[in-house]
């Protein structure tokens, strides 16, 4: 892996994990010692995050964590719906959409007891994800939600950890896949739209009421409630 690349990488995943906190400042010559890579290199991975939104520039050499609020979130769902009901709609019309039972399936029998039995279901999420993205067939669609994923994977990790909410997103998986394997399109845009209208009401309330002295200290990359 290049060096700039291996950079990016490293801040990306310090910035969605709450490691590296809204407001936190990236200098260059302190980042490019923490991270053993020149200047040249540094400046590249700033520059993609910058584009990515998630950092910004203060001064030539110097640049902080943006924050993120409400309002951020709020917006940031608005292109979520969106994109997802869109892709919802586009699988469940899809030759691919018969394949989507298998996971309506794994959704039903999945298991939230212990660390091992939500990393299994964080991936299946993303197992969800990829089959959407596939069905979908639209590179441009593609391309969008991964910017908003790269965003999601921040907010996630914002919030703090709601066992309940997170039993909720299996059965709201569990109908979008049922949706899109029947193949019907209505049903899997309304289903995304309550999921994700139920997800980001569990976002902010749980930002709302985390400390404010220490907004990110619960914060995981783990993505299931949302």
């Amino acid at each position: 892996m290049r060096a700039g690349d291996s950079a990016y990488a490293t801040l990306l995943a310090e910035i969605q994990s709450g490691r590296l906190a809204p407001g936190a400042v990236l200098g260059e010559v302190e980042q490019s010692a923490r991270l053993g890579v020149s200047r040249t290199p540094l400046r590249a991975a700033l520059a993609r995050l910058i584009a990515d939104g998630l950092v910004a520039r203060v001064s030539p050499r110097m640049t902080v964590v943006t924050a993120v609020d409400g309002d951020d979130i709020r917006a940031l769902f608005v292109v979520r719906r969106a994109l997802e009901e869109t892709a919802a709609r586009l699988a469940a019309a899809s030759s691919d959409a018969p394949s989507f039972a298998e996971l309506a399936d794994a959704f039903d029998e999945a298991r939230l007891d212990g660390d091992a039995a939500r990393d299994a279901y964080y991936a299946l999420i993303a197992r969800f994800d990829q089959a959407l993205d596939a069905a979908a067939d639209n590179d441009h669609l593609t391309a969008a939600l991964r910017s908003v994923r790269t965003h999601l994977v921040r907010v996630r990790g914002l919030a703090r950890d709601q066992p309940p909410r997170l039993a909720a997103s299996v059965a709201e998986h569990a109908l979008i896949a049922r949706a899109i394997a029947t193949g019907d399109s209505d049903l899997a845009a309304h289903a995304t739209h309550v999921h994700l209208h139920n997800a980001l009401v569990s976002i902010l309330e749980s930002i709302e009421s985390a400390p404010s002295s220490a907004p990110t200290a619960h914060a995981t990359t783990r993505e299931g409630a949302a």
